[in-house]
Formats: C-alpha cells, structure tokens, sequence
C-alpha cells in the first residue's frame, strides 16, 4: 500500500487506520503527563535516561513512547541524543500557562474505560459511564476526593485554555448578587468579578466539591466578596439577582437541565438574569469543538450538546426568554436569559 497519494494525502484506509490508534496515543500522552515528563523539560532539553531516572520508569521504554509521540509533535529529537518537548508537548507541563496536564490526566483517570461500554450505550440509553461505574457518573466521582480535586483542576484548564481571553469584553448583566451555579473551583466567578469592586458573588456546589472553591476564593484574595454554599442545584439554589450556569447545562438532559432552571426560578425574583456559558452547535458538517464534546456527554453523563434553537426551547419550557447569544473569539458563547414574570 502507498505512503501517501500523489497530492501527499494518505489513502483513505491508511487515514482510518490513524483513526483507529487514536486510544494508543491519548494512553501514551496521559502517561507523559502522569510522568511529568513535560515538567521535566521546561529548563530545557534532558537525555531519555535522566527523565526515566527522575520519574521511575525504564529508559529503553520511555524513549520508545517518547519516539512514537515526536513524529506527531509532542517531542523532538536533537543532535546530541538529547530530547526537548515542542510548543505543543509543553502544554502537558504542570507549569504551562496554557496547562492540559490536569484535563489529560482527568479524562484519562474517569472517562477513558467508560468509553469501551460505548456499544452498550448508544444501544439501550444507559450511559456507558453507569455501566462502567454501576453508578451516574457524578455520583461515583464524588465520592474520590482526589478525583473531585483532579476535577476542578481540569475545569480551570478549560476556561484558561480552550476559553482563554471570552471573559474580556463580556460584562455580565445588572445586579448586586451573582450565583454561580455549579461553580466548583470558583474559577469562573473570579474571573467575572475581578473588575466588578462593586458585586457580591456566591459558588455554589456539592459539598464534596466546595471546599476547592474555598482555597482558591481565599487565594485570590476574595473571600470578603465571594461567599461558598454546598448543596443540590436539584433541589435547590442560593437566591441571587445573577446566576452562571457555566459549562453545566450540557452536562444534563432537558429533564434535569429543566430541575436546575426551576431550582433557580424558585430562588429568583422575576426578571432575575441567567447566564449560560455554553457552546453552540453549528449547522451542518463543519468542524466544531461541540461536535466532538457532545460524544462525551452521551457517553459520560447523558447530557448533549446543543444549538442555539435548542437553548430557545429548552429555557422557554423553563420560564426563561432567550435574550441573545453572545458569540466570542473561543469555541463558546454567553447565552443570556430573563426569568419570566
């Protein structure tokens, strides 16, 4: 079989061969980051037998993961036998200030052995993570302190990462108290409120999450404004005249995307603002970031990705009128909302 046709495309069943193997590679790099090679190589380039020496493994194998993952551009390879990460391996690094270390490790830890019931799911409906697990996939992480640490630390990357820069322009809607719901680190919140001298805010969720929320409240230097309450935004919320919804209506269906929203309607005033950071799908086959995240929500958790048709319906059956939709430069958007009177 050729390497490539003659426009330097590989054949198409070399391309779905690449497709394949893609479980290879992300196992590979989620044993980079469990490693900390990348860490290893922010001062520089090292040789394979001193990064085995630092993180216990066996050189001969290091160098052999090491040398599938340079073709691709995690590494490279220098004349002196010695190895340094690539700009995009170094995001692997704990130090990176567009760090993916967390988010890697995360999804390899919780999502990756769901992913093989994936059959199953799309079958009978049952999410492949409650096959996995014998438990929704919330209620089992939950119950794992470090995984609900290693957890928010992965949410943090995203918004520092995949939604670096969207809080910039955006200045959320009137009001003296902003809740965000299901806020875990806080991270959001800090950053909405980071300009806003004059706003109290509230993080709101499960008790086995707060107490991260605390330590970066504190840490930030906000805990005089920002105030930490556990409990079930199933049951119900703090009362607050702004509430962020941030990378969480995704995560549910309508069913249970519509006990949030009521939850919130109960706490609100008439009039109070919701503002939902979501991504929004596109129509038709262009690529979008959506369409690929929607595959873990219907495997993780039984959530979905949705349009902005979608967003229309779902909050109208909730109370909500749609405002707008706030586009920015990231793959996600401010949908805002007005409860109804």
């Amino acid at each position: 079989m050729p390497d490539a046709t003659r426009d330097g495309a590989l054949p198409p069943a070399m391309q779905m061969a690449q497709l394949l193997g893609g479980f290879q590679i992300s196992q590979a790099l989620y044993v980079v980051a469990k490693l900390d090679i990348a860490t290893q190589l922010d001062d520089g380039p090292k040789a394979v037998a001193d990064l085995a020496a630092t993180c216990g493994a066996q050189p001969e194998l290091l160098g052999r993961l090491i040398r599938t993952l340079a073709p691709i551009g995690v590494f490279r390879h220098l004349p002196d036998g010695t190895v340094s990460a690539t700009p995009l391996g170094a995001t692997l690094s704990r130090n990176s200030p567009d760090s993916t270390r967390a988010a890697c490790m995360y999804w390899m830890e919780t999502h990756y052995l769901p992913f093989s019931r994936l059959l199953h799911n799309v079958r009978t409906g049952e999410t492949a993570a409650h096959h996995y697990y014998g438990e929704p996939f919330f209620d089992w992480i939950v119950k794992n302190p470090e995984l609900v640490e290693l957890q928010s630390a992965a949410m943090a990357s995203v918004t520092t990462t995949l939604r670096a820069g969207m809080f910039e322009d955006y200045r959320l809607p009137d009001g003296a108290v902003v809740a965000d719901i299901g806020g875990a680190s806080g991270s959001v919140l800090v950053q909405l409120l980071a300009d806003e001298p004059d706003r109290r805010g509230v993080v709101f969720d499960l008790p086995e999450v707060v107490p991260d929320a605390r330590r970066r409240i504190d840490e930030e230097g906000l805990a005089d404004r920002i105030d930490v309450v556990g409990g079930s935004f199933f049951e119900s919320v703090p009362p607050a005249d702004v509430y962020v919804l941030s990378y969480v209506l995704h995560d549910w269906d309508d069913e249970h995307c519509r006990r949030i929203l009521g939850s919130i309607r109960a706490a609100a005033a008439p009039g109070a603002r919701l503002v939902a950071v979501e991504g929004i799908v596109p129509a038709g086959d262009e690529p979008h970031l959506t369409k690929a995240i929607d595959l873990v929500m219907l495997a993780m958790g039984g959530g979905k990705e949705r349009s902005a048709d979608e967003y229309r319906q779902l909050l109208s059956s909730a109370g909500f009128t749609l405002d707008r939709i706030v586009a920015t430069g990231t793959p996600f958007s401010f949908v805002e909302a007005t409860l109804h009177p």
